[in-house]
Parts: C-alpha cells; structure tokens; sequence
C-alpha cells in the first residue's frame, strides 16, 4: 500500500515552506512541539521521523538533511522497499532526495521543487541523464526482471540506445544497446532487456471451500496460457464475496502480487456471461462468479471463458486500457495492535507500520491517544473502559466491511487484552445472537507483539524473570474467585515468580492482601517485591517491598505487582538496588546433574 507523504516542520523559519508543500500535495504537516504552530505535533524530530519511515511513509523534512539520515540510519535495510526521504531547505530553494530513488523519491522531489520554486538536487544517474527511472514503470504496468535494471541502465549511460518493441513507454536514445519490451504476452528479459507488462487482464476465480491452493493455480496458470498473457500482466483475482477468506484465493492474489476483490451475488448477477450455471445459483445466488467477477473487474470482454477443475474455476477478461483503479471490496484487515505501555521508543515498527497503514482506528481512547501524531486524522472509535467487548465486535465488523482496522491495545494484546476477545467473537457459533456477522468472520487478522506490563517491569527490576514465572490475573471479573485462588495456591506451591495483573481496583481490595498471605506460607517473609507503576511514561514509579511488608493501599491498578521465588534476591548496584532471580548457572558450572555435553 502507498502511504501519504508526511511533511515535517521542525522550526518557525521552515514552518512557512512545509505548509505550502502539505498544501501542494494534499498531505498532512507534523511539526515539532512548542516550536511551530502545526495541529500534530511530535517532542523529537529524530524518533517521529524514524517511525514514519518505519511505517512506510514518505517523508519530507523541512530542515537539515543529516537530521533524517541521522534518524532513519539504524533501520536502512532494502533499497528497493524503502519510502521517499526528502529534505527541504527552510526557504524552499534546495530540495534533495536521500532515499526512496526506487520508490518515487526524485519524481516527488522535482513535484515539491516545482511548488516552492527551488531545485531538485537529484543524483540517481539514470534521472538526471535520462530522466527517467527504468525500474519504475508507470502505473497499470509491471517490469518483469527489476533485477536486470540496473544492467540496462548502465549500458544507456555508457551511451548506448535503446530499441522498443511495442507500446513506447520511455522517451529514450534510440540505438541497439538494449532493448525496452513492452507486451501482455511472457517475454523474457535480461541484461539487455527490460520486459514491461501493461496490466490489463483480470482473473475470475471460484473455489469449493478449503480448495487446494495448487490446484487453483495450476487452473489459473492453464487460463493465462490459453489466452498467451503473463502472469505480469494479471491486474487483479476476482471472486464472490463469500469466499473473500479461502486460502487458495488468497494465496492466489499473493503469488501474483496484485490485489483480491470481492463482489455481492446482487453485483454479478445482472451480468451475461458465456456459461451460467443454474447449479451455481441454487448454491450462491448468481449464475456465475469466474466469469462475473472477471467482466465486472474489467469493464472489458471475456477472453477465456470459464475453466473448470474438480474444486475449482477461473476465468480471464482483458480491459481496453491498463487497470489503474481496481473494482469491487477488499477483504477486510483487522490488526490487533500492541504498543507497549504508551512510550514511543518501546513500540515495534511493524505497530507503527500497521498504524499508518489503517483506514480506522478502535479502542481506549487513551491508548488511542498514547499513539500521538501517529492517530492524527485518522477516523476513531473511542470506547470507555468497560466497553472491550463492544470495541472488538465495532473493530471486526468494520473490518467486514472491507476496511482496514487497527484495534489499539496497551502492553501485549494477547496479554490479559483484546487479542483472545477477538478470536473469541469470531468462533462464536453463528446462531448465537452475540456473534460476529459472516462477513467479519472472513476478515484477515494481524497480530504484533507488545512490550507487555510483565516485560517492562522485569526490565525495570533487573532481571526477575531469569527463573520459572507466571501470571495471574486478580481480577473476579471474568475469573471466579475461587479460580483465581486455586491458581494462588498453585504458583506458591510451585514456588514460581509471580506478576499479579489487574491487582486491585475501587471495588476489588481484598485478593492482594489474600495473595500475600498465601505466598507467606511457601516464601520468606523477605521476599523481594516490585511494585511498578505507569511503566514508561513520565510518572513511571519503581519501589521494592518486602513481600511481609506488601500493603493493598499503595497499589492501583496503573500497577503491575512482581513477586520473586524463594530464590530471589536484590543486589546493590551503582544505580541502586536490582532486583533477580537466578536460573542456576552456579549449580551448572559445578556439576549439577547435566550429562556431558548437555546444556540448560
């Protein structure tokens, strides 16, 4: 997906220059706090910039160019992938692409260039002799062998021309060094040779449920060879809308790399096709879905006409003009993610990443609001505490939809958090009135990991956890009292650690109280006991207790509560006292009972 460009302001004397760029482009403006007078502001530039390009953003930086270099270095990885990376002198007159050549990132420069009245710096060889970037074709066409580019491209600058065969999509020197192709029919390419493939084909799939995923594409690649197209060539697959979860369909749109949309039975079924099928009908409310959905994908004419398989179909349209807007419903995505306690520099990437990416976000409108610039314009769905169940279902059918939702958890979601409600919505039978519509059970789900409560707080401590460990929820909310119990018994008996989530609340101040209790009958009384509260934002709050000394009132339930073994100790450091358990190393380095050989 192709994210919006950011623009960047990081002082007065530039704020004037990014605002005619966001305005130029129709993008939004970041600006640095107390400093400029942006609506989305970010504390530090070198952190906001790293994660918008981490997400996948375009950025363009009114300000220094070492600044960005600076910020996106630790993360550099492939050239090919990665976003724009645009800086902007503060009065316009200097705008130079850093990175991003393979992803736009000169065509935009000269675009912010052309707005300010300023110079694009460009330095990729191949634009600034030929003005043009072989490895990115325009839209609606796909080069074949990327790989070779750089190939071609060397020979035209050692001053070399090229011949075309077919369509003309690059104005350059005309000569026998290399060949530019441009063709719907497999072509091979290679050092000489770039093969252009304008998208103009749609395929039509239909499926049995759970088909096989080779059997679909062996179906797909005996159309495409009747009709002499490339794979390259395919725009997008096509289906029914029921079957916008089959894997086989799915694997499909991901092999060819192109998108899956979807179609009602309504929406097919007006159209005339070379074989409906009445059999089909009676099973899913149109006559036909390969062929159907191909013609309403491609405005055009069917090409191969329905191909059958025993748990498969397919079929291929072609559209007059390479396909540059793609018809019909995406399936759905619904990401659950985990960001951690609310601290930026403690958010994964790929949260941020799915952050940006999302049409929507669901959740705590505080944990929404720990996100910052991240959720700034975004449409949102804020739900109170209390409200988790509705969040999901609101999150999941949104998503059903054919949107794409990011449903925003604090710590790790699959953690005491939304990540179990969700699939548990999900797999609800489908009589029941609680449960999720057929549609949002068709959704894709994504989980990311987060930096859970349990984690941060280990971190904060030392190493607590370097032992067995568990946690148990104090919450009779959703667990019975008497569960939660036996649970206690279990973990002191078994002389784990022990991170107590959810320990007390207005109404719940009694189980902690029982929980220590329980735990002095099988742990010393000078037991090391962390209490860590609002982990990672400016009211952090670290303290030990001793476990006899634990009191229920200096607990709430902004904090996590982590009980050492029997085992566990505190040792002073010159950054005070930490706090560890340890595994055994001691035991091991004398003996123990390991084999020869064996390790821990």
């Amino acid at each position: 997906m192709a994210l919006t460009p950011i623009v960047l302001a990081l002082n007065a004397a530039g704020e004037a220059t990014a605002r005619k760029v966001a305005a130029a482009l129709g993008c939004p403006l970041h600006g640095r706090v107390g400093r400029t007078q942006a609506e989305v502001t970010f504390p530090n530039a070198l952190d906001h910039a790293r994660d918008l390009f981490a997400a996948g953003h375009a950025v363009i930086g009114v300000c220094a160019s070492g600044i960005l270099i600076r910020a996106v270095a630790p993360i550099l990885s492939d050239k090919t992938t990665e976003p724009p990376v645009i800086s902007v002198s503060d009065d316009g007159a200097v705008v130079v692409p850093l990175l991003g050549g393979h992803r736009g990132a000169n065509r935009l420069a000269r675009q912010v260039a052309l707005t300010l009245g300023g110079t694009a710096t460009v330095t990729t060889a191949g634009d600034v002799a030929l003005g043009v970037a072989l490895d990115e074709p325009p839209v609606g066409y796909r080069l074949a062998n990327p790989e070779d580019a750089k190939g071609v491209m060397a020979a035209l600058l050692s001053g070399g021309g090229a011949h075309h065969t077919g369509e003309v999509l690059f104005d350059l020197p005309q000569g026998d060094a290399v060949e530019i192709s441009v063709t719907e029919h497999p072509a091979t390419g290679g050092p000489a040779k770039l093969v252009y493939h304008p998208q103009r084909f749609t395929l039509g799939v239909g499926c049995a449920r759970d088909a096989d995923a080779g059997e679909l594409w062996e179906n797909v690649q005996a159309v495409l060879t009747d009709a002499g197209a490339a794979p390259g060539a395919v725009a997008s697959v096509n289906t029914l809308d029921l079957k916008l979860d089959e894997p086989a369909m799915n694997a499909l749109a991901a092999r060819l790399g192109v998108p899956l949309r979807a179609f009602t039975a309504e929406e097919l079924a007006g159209i005339e096709v070379p074989n409906p099928s009445d059999v089909v009908l009676s099973e899913v409310g149109t006559r036909s879905v390969s062929e159907a959905s191909a013609l309403r994908a491609s405005g055009g004419a069917i090409v191969v006409p329905k191909r059958k398989t025993a748990n498969t179909t397919a079929a291929l349209a072609r559209a007059a003009d390479p396909i540059t807007d793609h018809k019909g419903r995406a399936r759905g995505r619904l990401s659950i993610v985990s960001i951690g306690p609310g601290q930026a520099t403690w958010r994964t990437p790929e949260a941020s990443r799915l952050v940006q990416e999302a049409e929507e976000l669901v959740g705590y409108g505080l944990y929404i609001d720990l996100l910052g610039p991240l959720a700034a314009g975004k449409p949102r769905s804020d739900y109170p505490l209390g409200g988790e169940e509705a969040r999901c279902r609101h999150a999941l059918e949104r998503a059903g939809a054919g949107r794409n939702v990011a449903l925003i958890c604090s710590g790790d979601a699959g953690i005491y958090a939304m990540g179990a409600l969700v699939f548990e919505l999900m797999a609800r039978d489908a009589a029941d009135p609680s449960a999720v519509t057929d549609a949002a059970r068709r959704v894709e789900v994504v989980c990311t990991p987060g930096v859970s409560a349990l984690q941060a707080a280990a971190a904060r401590a030392g190493a607590p956890l370097g032992h067995d460990f568990c946690a148990i929820s104090l919450s009779d909310l959703l667990t019975p009292r008497e569960d939660i119990v036996k649970r206690l018994n279990a973990a002191a008996q078994g002389d784990f650690v022990i991170a107590f989530y959810n320990p007390v609340s207005k109404r719940r101040r009694t189980l902690l109280a029982e929980a220590r209790d329980i735990l002095l009958a099988h742990r010393p009384d000078d037991t090391p006991v962390l209490l860590a509260t609002s982990l990672g934002r400016p009211e952090e709050n670290v303290r030990y207790r001793r476990l006899a000394d634990l009191q229920v009132d200096e607990v709430d339930m902004l904090t996590v509560v982590l009980i050492g073994s029997s085992h566990s100790k505190l040792v002073k450091t010159g950054d005070g006292a930490r706090m560890f358990t340890p595994r055994g190393y001691a035991r091991k380095m004398t003996g123990g009972d390991l084999a020869p050989g064996e390790t821990a």
